[in-house]
């Protein structure tokens, strides 16, 4: 795979993961007992019944989103950590070479087209 194509997809992905952890910590906090887990934080809006209810649906809502958030931030350090093994670019079920439009729509993909489709033909 061409140096030039990893590194501009390597500062794309480090782009993504530092966006990816903003938004985790607007909605969330680290979990202290596990490397790159997150708790949802519960909002406290006050006290009234309203405001009670719009607490437990902001919290529900932060967190779908933080497990989102998280699983997408999983999916792009195991990416950055592929150019770093230097397998970047290559399917982890064929072995073939991942294709640069794949790569450019989805920068932390693992799989090649095909591989995905049967994939999914298979659940």
């Amino acid at each position: 795979m061409n140096k030039a194509f990893v590194k501009e997809m390597g500062d794309s992905l480090e782009a993504e993961q530092s966006r990816l952890k903003g938004e985790l910590d607007e909605i969330s906090t680290k979990n202290p007992k596990a490397a790159n887990d997150f708790m949802a934080d519960f909002p406290n809006m006050g006290d009234k019944e309203d405001e009670n209810a719009e607490e437990v649906a902001t919290y529900s809502t932060n967190l779908t989103l933080e497990r989102t958030l998280e699983s997408s931030l999983r999916d792009v350090e195991k990416a950055l950590d592929r150019i770093k093994a230097g397998n970047y670019g290559t399917c982890k079920y064929c072995g073939k070479e991942i294709s640069e439009a794949r790569l450019r729509a989805r920068p932390a993909s693992s799989s090649c087209v095909e591989c995905k489709k049967n994939l999914k033909m298979e659940v």
